[in-house]
């Protein structure tokens, strides 16, 4: 016992794994009890949603149940969060249906391991907190988008549709499909299906205790062996469930494999950091814990690595779940390994009857989850919003409907980043004394360090930069010098509310030294913080403005002006005598 607490001690030193810290600081056979009964329920909700997000991602059920298995395992052993429970999640659904189209299930297993992978390498470089810097609109428009894509790819199960043969994976060629065959519904299917979301429905809205899906994968299995229904079930198309695991299979790894999955790899690894850690957030703010950010993606990468390894897909924290294990009292992570392990058993007793579910069923319930992930409240929100963020928004909803997921996060990012920049550089700022004596200057009547405040030496020149000194106003700082007809002696930049400078904007503040040396004025920084002193040093720019020349306070750098000033004339008096 002694080693076995002591390399549970090693193992949440080294990344704070949440399963070492809850068994470390003491647990008991009643937290026992309760994390079986909360796993136990969630187990139970996870078995359709499983199988629906296999089905949905163009494999078999089964596929869906490993990965619940073996990733909802590794999450709750390794994972930073307290109450996470992992597992396939729909926002996976359309990244793994291209991926299996265009390489196969070999290539859908080493993209999965690539995935793991890289957030494993994330989370030992501590790269958790990042992932929450991605725009919110981005976020948002890309989870709807993933919506419409899972949505829209249920209509052939949903109306019983007589498709042959693989369906196109983008969205206009899928549709077109649709629009050629949609004379073949199947109204027994449409009736399924139609039914089925009508139970989740009157489920949430009258028993909320019991998981629609749930009821309708009884209500409908139950239906289908009692009555010969003439539709499609998962055993007439996919054949028996396994009620065992697979064992450990390798796949074949190239490096022409890795090079062309490379993409999709960082979009599920990048999905599967986002919602995990949404998931983890959600999951503090109901039970009032915190979780470790970087030890999750460990987690987080472990599944995936040991779901492709067992056959399955790609895995992560599943908000509604890991919601259902906290409300029903789990009290430790082991709740999400008791998980696991009563999935296993109903696979093992049940997997006979669970072939007989109806797909127009396991449609119904993946419409509902499609409906939910739109989150239509965060959309109305964004589009009371600058009109950037709603640009923002549905550019990436857009790209990722009609185009390519890897597209839309990038074209995403890059616009999200692109409209903070010019929001950086409306908000940065230089402005002369004159304004200041004129009043347009917008200083603070209570600063005693306003320059309308002081008095500034003759052939002297104050101008004050407000914000970041970066490449988006290099170029306003280095046209400062040119508005001048008469070129002044010193030129004092205030920096006092420079909270940082960038390599461009050091660049800038180098060419503003050259242009004002050649000119004959004496460039001084005024107010400049530590942080901007360091990275001044470390360019090497200390010795070309001079240290005397670069002051931490306005009067200093006045006083030395004052200095350069007198020490011209009197230079000049001994010119003219």
């Amino acid at each position: 016992m002694a080693l076995i607490g002591e390399t549970l001690n090693k193992i949440h030193n080294l990344y704070g794994a949440q399963l070492a810290h809850s068994l470390r600081s003491g647990y008991s056979l009643k937290s026992f009890v309760s994390d079986a009964i909360a796993g136990l329920t969630v187990a139970v909700i996870a078995v359709p949603l499983a199988m629906a997000i296999a089905i949905a991602s163009g494999l078999p059920p089964e596929k869906g149940l490993f990965t619940a298995i073996v990733a909802g395992f590794c999450i709750s052993a390794f994972g930073g969060s307290k109450f996470q429970i992992g597992g396939p999640t729909a926002a996976f659904a359309v990244t793994v249906a291209t991926v299996h189209l265009e390489h196969g299930i070999e290539g859908l297993a080493i993209a999965t391991i690539m995935a793991g992978a890289i957030l494993i390498v994330m989370g030992f470089c501590r790269a958790g907190v990042l992932i929450k810097f991605i725009p919110y609109p981005v976020i948002t428009g890309f989870t709807s988008g993933i919506a419409i894509l899972l949505m829209f790819s249920q209509v052939k199960d949903f109306f019983g549709l007589e498709i042959k043969g693989e369906l196109p994976p983008d969205f206009l060629h899928r549709a077109a499909v649709y629009a050629q065959n949609f004379d073949s519904i199947n109204f027994v299917a449409l009736g399924v299906a139609i039914a089925s979301v009508a139970i989740i429905l009157l489920c949430k809205r009258f028993i909320p205790k019991i998981p629609g899906p749930v009821v309708v994968v009884g209500a409908m299995g139950l239906l289908s062996i009692c009555v010969d229904l003439p539709i499609d079930t998962i055993e007439s198309r996919f054949g028996d469930i396994p009620n065992t695991l697979p064992a450990p299979v390798a796949p074949t790894i190239t490096l022409d494999l890795v090079r062309k999955l490379f993409p999709s790899a960082l979009t599920i690894a990048l999905l599967a950091g986002i919602e995990s850690l949404l998931s983890a957030m959600v999951a503090d703010g109901m039970a009032g814990t915190r979780h470790n950010s970087n030890a999750e993606l460990i987690g987080q990468g472990a599944a995936n690595v040991a779901s492709a390894f067992f056959g399955g897909i790609c895995a992560t924290g599943a908000l509604a779940r890991t919601a259902a294990n906290i409300q029903n009292g789990a009290k430790s992570p082991v709740s999400g390994i008791l998980h696991a392990a009563w999935l296993i058993l109903i696979m093992y007793l049940l997997a006979p009857f669970i072939a007989k579910v109806p797909l127009a069923a396991l449609s119904g319930i993946l419409v509902i989850i499609a409906w939910n992930m739109c989150e239509l409240k965060r959309v109305k929100s964004i589009l009371r919003a600058p009109k950037s963020d709603a640009a923002v928004l549905f550019m990436t909803l857009l790209l990722t409907a009609l185009v390519d997921l890897n597209i839309a996060i990038l074209a995403g990012i890059s616009m999200a980043s692109l409209v903070f920049i010019q929001k950086m550089m409306e908000g940065t700022q230089i402005r002369s004394f004159k304004e200041a004596q004129e009043g347009t200057l917008g200083e603070e009547e209570g600063d005693p360090d306003a320059i309308s405040k002081k008095i500034v030496p003759n052939n002297t020149e104050v101008y004050e930069l407000f914000g970041p000194l970066f490449f988006g106003v290099a170029e306003r700082l280095r046209d400062t010098l040119r508005i001048f007809s008469k070129p002044p002696k010193v030129f004092i930049l205030r920096m006092r509310y420079v909270p940082m400078a960038d390599a461009a904007g050091l660049n800038a503040l180098e060419e503003l030294h050259d242009s004002a040396a050649k000119q004959g004025t004496t460039l001084v920084l005024s107010g400049v913080n530590s942080k901007v002193y360091h990275s001044i040093r470390k360019a090497g720019l200390h010795k070309l403005i001079g240290e005397a020349n670069i002051c931490d306070h306005i009067d200093r750098a006045i006083a030395r002006a004052e200095a350069i000033v007198e020490a011209n004339e009197i230079l000049n008096e001994h010119k003219a005598q």
